[in-house]
Parts: structure tokens; C-alpha cells; sequence
């Protein structure tokens, strides 16, 4: 049962990135790149504070369900910092990439990063089924054919793009380690502020945002703040902590489902038929990651 709560987790957790990327084109329109994250990761932050604050008053009452890894103070702060520094180096390094390419090709760059996780894990000793190979190669043809609509070129963008999915996975694997050992929340709260603080450097040097650019963009860094920051990254956090590593990844990925999805509600972008076999693809594979693989009983 953990593991299919684990799951859902994570699909509700790509839901909500998928949507994010209205939210973050229309706040584009008023703040630069590393305003937009600071000020959303700092949001992420402190909307996880009165939640650590009431887990930490139910575990005083009723402490049986809770585990002790969760007080565990010198993993918690390795992991927050390190996790915080990986999501703030990729998800900047994306943002100030995607200006020099393709959204298309940045989609799909992006995506990447459900073949490099399992790829890394080999080096940790990690193993990888048969099954979940054939279904990450579905789920990259599936990401291919809704995000590249005409030719591939390796720009500088493009390197920046390949860059940002290795930061991806670098990230998903830290949460990976870290997350079995500590306290879910109290650890994405620690790696927003991280990562929040880190992004507030460029955006004072470079950017010099206005209170009233910030202030116009408020609705949409809201959005991202709370949801895309607060409950998706806290709920890939937990969900990690059940969910086998492959499957994670798959899932989160289907997030560019979600945004044409989100593009058809609320842009009125009705994708084309190639798109929709990329949608069908992608749904495939993780389904087919799901289903029990049989095996032959011995006589």
C-alpha cells in the first residue's frame, strides 16, 4: 500500500508541475529568471513552516508512527544543503538556457533526465530490469514526439539544456538518499530556503528587481510558490521515500503530459496527433512499470 501511495504522490506531484508552466510564462512577463525562482523558493520555504510545526506537535502526542530517522539533525542539514544547491543550479541553469533554444528542444533535454537517474544509478550499484529499460525507452520516444516539432541541433542552449537534466538527476538521486533518513518536509523546507537564498545572490547583482514588478507578479509566483514548491516538491520528497527510483522518475516526467493538458484547458492548444502518440506512449510505459512481471513456478 505505501508503495502505490508513494506513487500517486508523484503523479499528483507532476500534475502540478505540468500546470506550473502557465504560471511561470505569465510571471516571465514582469521578473527576470532568478527573481521569479528566489522569490518562489523563499514561499516554498516559508509555507512548510507551520506544517513541520504542527507534524512536530502530533509526533510530541502520538510519537509511535513516526520514525526516529527524523531527528536526525547532521543528515537533515547535509541533505537539505545538497539537495537545495543541485534544484537551484538546475532549475536556474534551465531558465537561462531555455532563452538560447527550442522549447521544444528544452522540453525534451529537460526530460532527460528519466535515462541519466537510472544511468547514475549503475555507478551506485544500483540495478535496473529488463522491464524499466524497455519502459524508459518508451517514455523518451514518448517525450521526443511531444516536444520536438522539426529538426535537432546541439546549440548552446542545447548544452546548457543536457546540463540542467544531469542536475535533475543529480537532485532526484540526493533526495533518493537522503529522504529515507530524515524528516520529508523539514528536508524540501531546508533545500527551498537553500535554494532560494542562492538564487537571491544573481537576482540582486544582475536583475534588481522593483517591488512593484514582484508585486505584479504576484498571482503567478503564488501559484508556483505554494504548489509547485510547497506541495509537489514535499510530495516528491515522501513519494520518493516509497516509490522504487525508475518508477519516481517516470512518473515526475509526465509532467509534459500535464502541461499540454494545461495547454488545452486554459491556452486552448489542441495538440497534434504526433503529440497526442508522445501522451499514449508515455501513459504506456508507466502503466507497463506498474504491472507485475510473471514468472514460471518451479515444478
Amino acid at each position: 500500500m505505501k508503495k502505490y501511495s508513494g506513487n500517486l504522490m508523484l503523479l499528483l506531484c507532476a500534475m502540478i508541475w505540468g500546470t506550473a508552466f502557465v504560471a511561470q510564462s505569465v510571471g516571465m512577463d514582469y521578473v527576470g529568471p532568478f527573481t521569479f525562482q528566489s522569490v518562489r523558493y523563499l514561499i516554498g520555504a516559508l509555507v512548510l513552516v507551520p506544517v513541520i510545526a504542527l507534524r512536530s506537535r502530533v509526533k510530541r502526542k502520538n510519537p509511535e508512527p513516526w520514525p526516529a530517522a527524523g531527528d536526525r539533525k547532521t543528515p537533515l542539514l547535509r541533505g537539505g544543503v545538497l539537495c537545495g544547491i543541485a534544484l537551484w543550479a538546475a532549475s536556474c541553469l534551465q531558465q537561462v538556457g531555455i532563452q538560447y533554444t527550442t522549447v521544444g528542444n528544452a522540453g525534451f533535454l529537460t526530460a532527460m533526465y528519466i535515462v541519466i537517474v537510472p544511468i547514475l544509478g549503475l555507478f551506485l550499484g544500483k540495478r535496473i530490469e529488463k522491464k524499466a529499460v524497455v519502459c524508459v525507452a518508451l517514455a523518451v520516444l514518448g517525450l521526443y514526439l511531444i516536444s520536438i516539432k522539426s529538426g535537432f541541433s546541439m546549440s548552446r542552449g542545447d548544452a546548457m539544456m543536457c546540463l540542467c537534466a544531469l542536475l535533475f538527476a543529480v537532485q532526484i538521486l540526493l533526495v533518493d538518499h537522503y529522504a529515507p533518513q530524515v524528516d520529508g518536509v523539514k528536508l524540501a523546507c531546508i533545500q527551498f530556503l537553500v535554494a532560494g537564498l542562492l538564487a537571491a545572490v544573481p537576482m540582486v547583482l544582475a536583475e534588481r528587481p522593483s517591488p512593484g514588478a514582484v508585486a505584479d507578479a504576484a498571482l503567478p509566483i503564488l501559484y508556483t510558490g505554494v504548489l509547485s514548491c510547497g506541495v509537489a516538491y514535499t510530495l516528491q520528497i515522501i513519494g520518493q521515500q516509497r516509490a522504487e527510483p525508475v518508477v519516481a522518475t517516470l512518473l515526475m516526467s509526465l509532467e509534459s503530459v500535464f502541461s499540454m493538458a494545461g495547454g488545452i484547458i486554459l491556452l486552448h492548444q489542441v495538440p497534434t496527433l504526433r503529440e497526442a502518440c508522445g501522451c499514449l506512449l508515455m501513459l504506456l510505459a508507466v502503466v507497463l512499470l506498474q504491472l507485475p512481471v510473471p514468472t514460471r513456478k518451479k515444478q
